[in-house]
């Protein structure tokens, strides 16, 4: 898979493509069921795939914090696309140039000019271009005259329930990860590199792996139990992690820290992902390092618990 950055990359396809544009978040089973179709028509009209991704997301760009969270970094999603195939990434940025960019010209400059277009799908609620003027019908009736074809996707639907980003991360803020991983096709998770931290966990007797989850705010915030996977060896181990700002420690930013229950490997450095299991308790200040001391070990034994019961 090739990845583009920017809204001015200089790599471009050689072949012709399928594509599809929007924000892919959770990359979720709906997702997955357009992204097949992708792989489908490449394959049988010989054409490379492409994917068009946005960052900021346009909601996060227009509504600053008041955009809901999300589900997956920009990293998980673009890890998913590779695992899935996908041979083009465009990552590009989102900014007031863009969000004014005419939906024609959007069209003609970057999916036809830059990606070569000659097949696009987009999702049945798909929105583009300036005050989101441009949709499906705007594409099926630039196609013949500019050489493409489009066509847009109904929604997937499983047990009963249409499953969409909005769907996922209200499962996720309500604590239900059995409806959040049906919807998804998978354990909800994250991913990342470990990275140096302050070293308070292990000052303070727990040491945790460290992952940066950037600045926007996530569907997940509190306490959790967690399967941790190295992805190296894909061995999954026991966990507790903790997801967000810590009330405590506020001025070092949001953080995913791990603390491994029966393990205590060197992981700076190595790739990490955290497969959520269910929520232990939400996240809240503490008086005293002694009280935070003391929450930490009713965490870790309610953790330890629940794993040496039935298997999950």
């Amino acid at each position: 898979m090739k990845l583009l950055r920017g809204q001015q990359p200089r790599l471009a396809p050689e072949r012709e493509t399928v594509v599809t544009v929007g924000n892919f978040d959770g990359v979720h089973l709906g997702h997955r069921q357009l992204l097949q179709g992708l792989l489908d028509y490449g394959q049988s009209h010989q054409l490379d795939t492409a994917v068009v991704l946005f960052e900021p997301q346009p909601r996060e760009f227009f509504m600053g914090d008041a955009a809901p969270p999300r589900l997956y970094a920009l990293r998980d999603k673009v890890v998913a696309l590779r695992d899935m195939g996908m041979d083009w990434v465009w990552v590009m940025r989102f900014d007031g140039r863009l969000a004014a960019e005419e939906p024609e010209d959007f069209v003609l400059q970057r999916l036809c000019g830059h990606l070569r277009a000659r097949h696009i799908v987009v999702g049945d609620d798909f929105r583009f271009g300036a005050r989101r003027r441009g949709d499906l019908e705007l594409l099926q009736s630039m196609g013949p005259e500019r050489g493409f074809t489009a066509v847009g996707t109904r929604s997937f639907i499983a047990a009963d329930q249409r499953v969409s980003s909005t769907a996922i991360r209200e499962a996720l803020q309500a604590g239900d990860f059995a409806t959040a991983e049906m919807l998804l096709g998978h354990p909800y998770r994250m991913s990342g590199r470990v990275i140096y931290g302050q070293q308070l966990g292990r000052q303070l007797g727990f040491p945790t792996a460290n992952i940066a989850i950037g600045h926007h705010r996530r569907a997940v915030n509190g306490v959790y139990r967690v399967w941790a996977r190295l992805e190296t060896d894909g061995e999954r181990l026991p966990a507790i992690a903790n997801v967000g700002i810590k009330p405590s420690f506020a001025h070092l930013g949001p953080l995913l820290e791990v603390h491994l229950l029966q393990h205590n490997l060197h992981l700076y450095g190595r790739p990490l992902t955290v497969e959520f299991i269910e929520k232990v308790r939400d996240a809240r200040k503490f008086a005293s390092l002694d009280q935070l001391k003391t929450q930490i070990h009713q965490d870790i034994a309610t953790a330890r618990a629940a794993f040496a019961g039935p298997e999950d």
